[in-house]
């Protein structure tokens, strides 16, 4: 049986009590918050539209509450994950998004923005990367001199490649890019912490909502309970 994005989102919303008042009826506001992950602006749904009757501003702030549940990847053996990163702008200023996805699952596993791309970054994500894993998995990068000592350091095989394993990166990415392509890729934030919300929203939409062409299904078939 074939479950619905919007019958997903609406059991993991009611399950985690993610509104606390409903002025607006519950199925409104999931309704607007998978427009939004589907694409569509905030202005795009309420003013040029009448998809979604509320403000811009409520449909902003029914998708941030999204970040109490997007973190629910499951805990499991993993035989290769990979890693990589990639440059957005925010407000004209370039930052690094980080992503980490199980070459064989098709899972996000960890989303994490950052101004700078160092040893200590690296070691910030990794951590995060980790706690998906019961184990240490062998882990894919590319040539960036910020990767080998932290890997090291967490005791992780890795390997470096270029092409294969690494293909479901450049896909990520590319996924990525045509969802913040209306931003010209470049999000009028004034704080990083906002970009990072947004990627925690993209992270439950790409594992737990859109329909990984490869794989039939969602790579986190299971659903977000």
């Amino acid at each position: 049986m074939c479950v619905r994005p919007y019958d997903t989102l609406l059991k993991a919303v009611q399950d985690a009590h993610v509104f606390r008042r409903n002025k607006r009826p519950l199925r409104s506001k999931v309704v607007a918050c998978l427009l939004y992950m589907s694409g569509l602006s905030y202005r795009a749904m309420t003013y040029q539209s009448s998809m979604v009757d509320a403000s811009h501003a409520s449909v902003h702030r029914w998708v941030h509450a999204l970040r109490g549940i997007v973190s629910r990847v499951p805990v499991r053996e993993r035989r290769v994950v990979a890693i990589d990163e990639t440059k957005l702008k925010i407000n004209g200023r370039q930052v690094y998004v980080w992503a980490a996805i199980d070459v064989e699952t098709k899972e996000l596993l960890a989303v994490y923005a950052s101004y700078y791309r160092s040893n200590i970054n690296t070691l910030v994500f990794l951590k995060k990367v980790l706690d998906t894993c019961s184990n240490k998995p062998l882990v894919l990068v590319d040539g960036g001199p910020w990767y080998p000592w932290p890997l090291d350091r967490m005791g992780s095989r890795w390997l470096h490649v270029t092409f294969g394993y690494r293909n479901a990166m450049e896909r990520l990415f590319r996924t990525l890019k045509e969802r913040t392509r209306r931003f010209y890729n470049n999000l009028t934030s004034d704080r990083l912490e906002n970009l990072q919300g947004f990627m925690e929203t993209f992270m439950l939409w790409y594992n737990h909502l859109r329909r990984h062409q490869g794989l039939g299904r969602t790579p986190v078939s299971t659903g977000l309970s």
